[in-house]
């Protein structure tokens, strides 16, 4: 689970909560046929920005950036 390299729980909050923003507006515009591959995908970016990110939104900006740079 790429959410699992974050051990501190105010850290795994945030990036869940980036997640389900950046995941609402990116849903719509995946195929249905690749959502879950992406969702995973998004995860990872998620994960990787979640230590340097300011707030959720931070973060999910971030994210929502970083996978639409293929």
């Amino acid at each position: 689970m790429p959410l699992s390299s974050l051990h501190d729980p105010a850290d795994l909050a945030r990036a869940q909560g980036a997640l389900e923003i950046a995941w609402e507006r990116i849903r719509p515009l995946v195929a249905e046929a690749d959502r879950k591959h992406e969702h995973t995908r998004l995860a990872y970016i998620v994960a990787s920005y979640a230590l340097v990110a300011v707030d959720e939104d931070d973060l999910a900006q971030r994210a929502w950036d970083r996978f639409w740079q293929r």
